[in-house]
């Protein structure tokens, strides 16, 4: 789970939305039955997307009290926002007013959002094309400190890595052994695309995995939820996905990581507020730009 406007909390959305600003078109369904159309959602990085039922439920009730006002992009600014303060985290303002895409980006989720299994350069670099830099990607990769990981992500690393047939060398064998407890074996161990009407079944299987604070569970007490332990477990090398474990392997963001680690949260509930409202205000739609969907799931011209 990475964090946009598209995240976390009550919302388990994954790697940052960063391609197309914060519009909601990760909600969007603009298949209109067509089963060869992939849509956003279905896209590798967003398999394991969490939270559409509950964006609804909220998009009903504020159609009922002004109809056409509130956006979904709006929506699921401010509800990662409270997910994020309810599990510990930071505040931080949301400014409102976005208007909503009236197409989803598979192509551009493909290419653009950074990849479970992607290695630091190419993480770092799908960030920086959007005008974080290596402090501002290291504090935001630290939300993964909330919610939890599906097995799908970290199969290949403890079964067969990089086509070996075997697990990553690198990770620690009681941490590898732990992690096979909570992830067994699949008949595939591969993170590509699936057909859209795998959609519900590969939802299920995801709700198997670990978090961060499981990973720590000898070293962290039972009651931290937002705080750094994301940053202890990779400093110990029980980073889950192989993308988090490789902030270490670059000098700049170990440095970061260790800094994050060091004192009593402050610093980075500071930082990570700070580029969540970057993050919020990026490449937003306003004014005639864009549209204001009645329905969160469907463009306006479905209608």
């Amino acid at each position: 789970m990475w964090l946009c406007d598209d995240s976390s909390g009550i919302i388990m959305f994954s790697p940052s939305k960063i391609y197309e600003g914060c519009d909601a078109s990760i909600l969007v369904d603009d298949s209109n039955g067509d089963k060869n159309h992939s849509i956003e959602r279905q896209a590798v990085p967003n398999k394991t997307l969490r939270g559409f039922d509950k964006i609804e439920l909220i998009k009903e009730e504020l159609e009922q009290a002004c109809p056409g006002v509130v956006s979904c992009a709006d929506i699921v600014s401010l509800a990662t926002r409270d997910g994020i303060i309810l599990a510990g985290g930071p505040y931080y303002p949301v400014l409102t007013g976005r208007k909503d895409s009236p197409q989803s980006f598979y192509e551009e989720a493909l290419a653009e959002i950074p990849r479970p299994d992607d290695n630091i350069t190419r993480t770092l670099h799908l960030f920086s094309l959007r005008g974080f830099n290596e402090r501002e990607t290291v504090s935001l990769l630290g939300g993964h400190n909330i919610g939890k990981i599906g097995c799908e992500f970290i199969q290949q690393r403890l079964y067969n890595f990089q086509g070996t047939g075997q697990p990553e060398p690198d990770i620690p064998p009681d941490f590898l052994n732990e992690m096979r407890l909570n992830c067994p074996p699949s008949r595939n161990n591969s993170i590509d695309e699936f057909p859209a009407s795998n959609i519900s079944r590969r939802m299920s299987e995801s709700s198997i995995g670990m978090s961060y604070l499981q990973a720590l569970s000898s070293s962290v007490s039972s009651g931290a939820s937002f705080d750094t332990h994301y940053y202890f477990s990779l400093l110990r090398g029980r980073g889950l996905l192989f993308a988090d474990q490789q902030l270490m392997a670059e000098r700049k963001t170990a440095k970061l990581v260790s800094a994050y680690a060091s004192d009593d949260g402050s610093t980075f509930r500071m930082d990570f507020a700070r580029v969540m409202l970057k993050m919020s205000n990026l490449d937003v739609l306003t004014g005639s730009q864009g549209e204001v969907r009645l329905n969160c799931s469907l463009p306006v011209s479905s209608f």
